[in-house]
């Protein structure tokens, strides 16, 4: 998931994780500063490396589906862990799982700026899932064991203001470093960010565990949903270049399958599964669990294309495009508040409603621009609209899902609604990437018929579609037809795109109409244990 805004639950995990403060009081700020700096790593990487993209993309000769994979692999381990990482903290210390998280994620960041080559990125993006699984719930945590019930609200506040202040400088700063210096940059900057925090770890945050810590890990649960998502995630970025017949993708798609089933199974059967599925049984939270993995699939997946149209087509910075969603985070910082009053005027159901269905008037404004197109008039106002949407709709989400149920399962419920955004954006990337290819290479082809390309030059830019709007041209040809070639190459992809951000609006609409189908008017609370 894109992260412009965080997840909805993320709040209400520091609320409900624990209720017990056995933290003295000189220690405090120094628990929120190791939390703050902690979940920022997270945050800058989120948003920072779809900026680098363009750049990483160049200097690796990478394709644009090994691209994706360097999105994919940090973003599969970071949704299939990240609940799994919470229970960790909880059996074995927060602070204890936290630290490790944190030590990971910079050694991670190190092998990323160190890569030779883009198959050593992805491996190392992979290592800073896993540490960012630990890092999430633990800084969340940390938060909920330190500070008593009257005070965690402005620890919240707090939190929430700081996070809103990364979500808003880390593309920019991180544009800035690859626009000036290198990508690298990108991920160096976690390491001192780490020390930091480690430092602050070892002389100020105390130990703590939940209240379930002697309560079973749910490993094979963990290990089957990352092999569930993984298949399908590689399926569906494979395919385009080696085709869905192969050995490799079609097994993929075979293992997500059987891995999904034992999944349900094994959830079904375990004490203490990582993933409640007798809560989705609940309407308010099931419908709402639904609407996210539908609207955050739609973010998370669309945006992760438009730097590469920002930057590749239109000819953008990585300072202006790290700078472009800007406005989206303003809004939501700005009227987040206001949103948040909405369910207790209105119910959940029509904010639910209005908010995706504003959503998906944005996403269909992305799909005007074309080649060449200007920020201020083009995308501006699909950005504002877009802003205005999810605005409306993350703070009564997350709202209906702590509603949904008891307050015994708040900080489950909170954590399954944060796993499913982020599962949504990592499968949402892999599918729209078949979208792009299709719509790319079939535009392509027109449009190289249409200029009266040679069939030297067809070939040649043919072998190239891997590269989608990176595509070189052929080494020879004169100014005039290399200007028609790439305007061609650029609007295979805006073709492309166009494509997406329209699947992206669909979604947006179902999401909005199953919230009218399954969220009642009112918010329901409906008890239920975590362990079902």
């Amino acid at each position: 998931m894109t992260q412009l805004g965080k997840p909805p639950g993320d709040d209400n995990q520091i609320r409900h994780g624990c209720e017990q403060a056995g933290c003295p009081p000189a220690s405090k700020p120094w628990v929120l500063a190791a939390a703050i700096i902690g979940s920022s790593m997270a945050f800058i990487d989120g948003t920072v490396v779809n900026v680098a993209l363009p750049a990483i993309q160049a200097d690796l000769h990478a394709t644009a589906f090994q691209a994706q994979w360097v999105v994919e692999s940090y973003a599969l381990f970071l949704a299939a862990l990240l609940l799994v990482g919470g229970s960790l903290g909880d059996h074995f210390g927060r602070r204890k799982i936290f630290a490790i998280g944190v030590a990971l994620f910079a050694f991670a960041s190190v092998g990323c700026a160190l890569a030779g080559d883009v198959q050593q990125l992805i491996l190392a993006r992979a290592v800073q899932g896993i540490g960012g699984a630990l890092l999430v719930p633990g800084s969340l945590a940390l938060i909920s064991a330190s500070f008593a019930e009257k005070e965690r609200g402005r620890a919240i506040g707090t939190w929430s203001g700081w996070s809103g202040i990364t979500a808003a400088i880390g593309p920019v700063a991180g544009g800035f470093l690859v626009d000036h210096y290198s990508w690298i940059w990108a991920f160096l900057v976690n390491v001192p960010m780490a020390v930091i925090v480690l430092l602050i770890v070892w002389r100020h945050v105390p130990e703590s565990r939940g209240g379930d810590a002697a309560a079973e890990l749910d490993l094979w649960g963990a290990a089957l949903a990352t092999i569930a998502l993984g298949g399908v995630v590689y399926g569906f970025i494979e395919a385009p270049t080696q085709g869905w017949t192969s050995p490799a993708v079609s097994g993929a798609l075979v293992a997500c399958v059987v891995a999904s089933i034992a999944f349900v199974v094994v959830e079904l059967r375990v004490r203490s599964p990582m993933l409640p599925l007798s809560m989705l049984r609940i309407g308010n939270f099931g419908g709402a669990n639904l609407l996210t993995l539908l609207l955050y699939a739609a973010l998370g997946g669309g945006l992760y294309f438009f730097p590469l149209n920002m930057i590749q087509v239109q000819g953008y910075s990585a300072t202006v495009a790290g700078a472009a969603l800007l406005p989206f985070i303003l809004i939501m910082f700005a009227f987040s508040g206001w949103a948040g009053q909405l369910v207790d005027r209105f119910g959940s159901r029509l904010p639910l409603v209005v908010g995706p269905s504003i959503a998906a008037v944005g996403f269909a404004l992305f799909a005007v621009p074309g080649v060449g197109a200007n920020y201020w008039t083009a995308f501006f106002p699909a950005v504002v609209v877009l802003g205005l949407g999810m605005t409306i709709t993350v703070a009564p989400l997350t709202t209906t899902v702590m509603n949904a149920v008891g307050p015994e399962s708040a900080g489950i419920a909170s954590g399954v609604n944060n796993a499913v955004s982020r599962a949504a954006s990592v499968l949402a990337i892999a599918v729209f990437g078949v979208v792009m290819a299709w719509a790319f290479d079939t535009r392509l082809g027109e449009g190289l018929r249409d200029i009266g390309a040679s069939a030297e030059t067809t070939v040649f830019l043919e072998a190239q579609r891997s590269q989608l709007a990176g595509a070189m041209l052929p080494a020879g040809v004169d100014a005039a037809a290399g200007a028609a070639l790439r305007q061609t190459v650029n609007a295979s992809f805006v073709s492309g795109f166009r494509w997406v951000m329209l699947i992206c609006a669909g979604l947006a609409l179902v999401s909005a109409l199953s919230a009218w189908v399954l969220i009642g008017r009112r918010p329901r609370t409906a008890p239920v244990s975590a362990d079902g």
